[in-house]
């Protein structure tokens, strides 16, 4: 007999709720190994690939991608004994459907009983659910599974409108549902009939080619353009719902106070250039970032309330004798904060090098859960965006959060005299609960003074 078993969406991270479908990596009838990668998915925090933790033959998909599900939700149904003796068809012994005129209700319960006892997680059976399946008319009823038969009388209900399926890619898919456009009345403009983006742009906007007009045929007159028609609502989720919460938490919970310092940096600049053709950076992308980051590491060992953390519930501070640095990274997916373990104890080259890590990796979307949680201090690097300063919100259980400015040739008294100097801002908020103003001066102040003068740090 068949053992089907259900895999259900995992709590991949601490306090996971929920996770949308990105992509699946297997299809229906495809054999599966112990830990093989069957999902991506994308949670509150990254994009995270899920193993599954049995060999099998993909029997259904439960979940298309896009759709967002909640945590222990099955996903996805696994025949792990696929060489056993066929189960009876739920429609009959023969193993082919009926008409589908010819099902009702009351024929089609019984199936459906009969599928209960075949389907199930661990040793808690579980009933088997199926998507709902897009139709232009009726509900499809439900079909008991059997071969393939060369060839159908007639259409089954619940039939693609126009008896065709349509070709588009799996994020193509999800932006014609978020538009509200109905796939099966495009044609595509790409190779083979695919649907494109261009296309369900053009649909959403009324102005698109229907599925079975010709391509030099003449298109009716576009109606009066609705203003609705050139807006697009994406429903907020995954890295920019867990941020939005996030940064709302912090802003109306920590009483937050943010100070200014302009540097000339031109003493750390020229030293960045000398270090790189230093034998000890070969291969390393030295950044300003880095000398900002162990500066930073630096400071906070003089300063360490802007490296604790506020504990409401136990009416503590918690002060820290390591630092986890994080490091803000725009991806495609929104704002992720990675951190740097133990940031402290590494040397310039060794941060440099993290630093180039963590940033590749979190802009390919690879960036685990595991590595974005229980930072101490954050610094976020708005200058290369051409952006001189800001005032950041500082993460939630942490205490500040440092802006690191453009570098901008800028006239710059030295000795009496003025000079083209490089020179940034920086910015530092911080939660006055934890930190009061002198403590954030001084922390401050001396990242500025490291940065101007990089020997400095020899006193530290």
């Amino acid at each position: 007999m068949p053992d089907y078993k259900h895999f259900p969406l995992s709590d991949t991270a601490e306090g996971l709720t929920e996770a949308e479908i990105l992509d699946w990596r297997v299809k229906p009838g495809e054999e599966v190994t112990v830990n093989q990668i069957v999902v991506e998915v994308e949670t509150a925090k990254a994009a995270v690939e899920l193993p599954i933790p049995w060999a099998g033959v993909v029997t259904e998909l439960l979940v298309e991608p896009g759709q967002t599900v909640e945590v222990g939700t099955p996903i996805l149904t696994v025949d792990v004994d696929p060489n056993g003796a066929p189960a009876e068809s739920p429609a009959g012994s023969n193993g082919s459907a009926p008409a589908p005129a010819e099902e009702t209700p009351a024929e089609t319960a019984p199936a459906e009983e009969e599928m209960k006892p075949l389907v199930g997680y661990g040793s808690k059976a579980v009933s088997a659910k199926r998507r709902p399946r897009k139709s232009a008319g009726a509900p499809a009823t439900p079909a008991a599974a059997g071969p393939a038969t060369p060839a159908a009388p007639a259409a089954p209900v619940g039939a693609p409108k126009g008896g065709h399926v349509p070709l588009a890619k799996p994020p193509v898919r999800k932006l014609a549902k978020e538009l509200g456009v109905d796939l099966h009345d495009l044609s595509g403009s790409a190779d083979g009939g695919v649907i494109t983006r261009e296309d369900v742009h053009r649909a959403a906007n009324g102005s698109t080619r229907i599925s079975g007009e010709l391509p030099g045929a003449e298109a009716p007159a576009a109606p009066a353009i609705d203003p609705a028609a050139r807006e697009r609502r994406v429903k907020i989720k995954g890295v920019r719902k867990a941020t939005a919460a996030a940064m709302v938490q912090s802003a109306f919970t920590a009483p937050h106070v943010t100070e200014f310092l302009t540097v000339d940096v031109t003493p750390m600049m020229e030293l960045r250039a000398r270090l790189k053709d230093s034998p000890a950076f070969a291969g390393v992308k030295l950044t300003p970032l880095a000398f900002a980051a162990k500066a930073m590491c630096l400071a906070a060992k003089r300063t360490p309330d802007v490296n604790a953390t506020w504990d409401s519930e136990a009416g503590e501070i918690v002060y820290k004798d390591y630092v986890h640095l994080g490091v803000a990274a725009a991806t495609p997916r929104g704002l992720v904060v990675p951190k740097i373990r133990d940031a402290d104890s590494m040397s310039l080259p060794e941060l440099a090098g993290a630093l180039g890590e963590l940033t590749a990796t979190a802009r390919e979307g690879k960036t685990t859960p595991a590595d974005m949680v229980n930072g101490t201090i954050t610094i976020s690097n708005v200058g290369v965006f051409g952006v001189d300063t800001g005032t950041p919100i500082v993460n939630p259980g942490e205490s500040a959060i440092l802006a690191f400015g453009a570098i901008r040739d800028t006239p710059w008294v030295v000795d009496g005299e003025i000079k083209i100097r490089k020179v940034l801002q920086l910015a530092l908020s911080f939660d006055h609960r934890v930190v009061d103003g002198q403590q954030g001066s001084e922390f401050l102040a001396d990242v500025g003074a490291l940065l101007a003068d990089p020997s400095m740090a020899i006193t530290f």
